[in-house]
């Protein structure tokens, strides 16, 4: 029998700076808030814009990763699946949670990106690389692999051809 696929992927900013915790076993535990806005048209032609808020934890290495390079405003590319989540309150009433367990993450954009300051001058500052984070057991950044060399052309008529 097939087994099922819980798979989400996610692309917004950080709603507030992360919020990282330790286990008694020293495994980092970090949550943040996600934002995703979609544009649409109503039916008079004018744009309306929906926010979605999502809960994100990441756990382990990558929750470290996440604490320490990820702050208010950030954009991320994140990857996991939900989990709900159902828990009695302390006031004796049932509570649900849908958060998302993350298990990769990509930072967009540079740190400081869209904020103040800055010189003048109209210099930029190199874009760093874009880097992926995974949960996986290796403790090393996770990076796309290089595009693929081109062969060489051979410069051949098509009288060449014995066919």
């Amino acid at each position: 029998m097939a087994r099922g696929i819980n798979k989400v992927i996610l692309v917004g900013n950080l709603g507030n700076d992360p919020e990282t915790k330790y286990t008694q076993g020293g495994m980092a535990i970090t949550r943040i808030s996600l934002a995703t806005t979609s544009v649409r048209k109503d039916k008079d032609g004018n744009q309306q814009e929906r926010t979605e808020w999502h809960r994100v934890v990441f756990f382990g290495k990558l929750g470290e990763i996440a604490g320490e390079y990820l702050r208010k405003g950030s954009s991320v590319y994140v990857e996991g699946s939900i989990r709900y989540d159902k828990y009695t309150g302390q006031d004796g009433v049932e509570k649900y949670s849908t958060d998302i367990i993350a298990d990769e993450m990509q930072m967009l954009g540079g740190r400081g990106e869209g904020g103040g300051g800055g010189g003048g001058g109209g210099e930029r500052a190199a874009r760093p690389q874009r880097q992926e984070y995974s949960s996986s057991s290796s403790s090393a950044p996770r990076r796309q692999a290089p595009a693929p060399q081109q062969a060489p052309v051979d410069d051949f008529a098509d009288d060449d051809i014995p066919f």
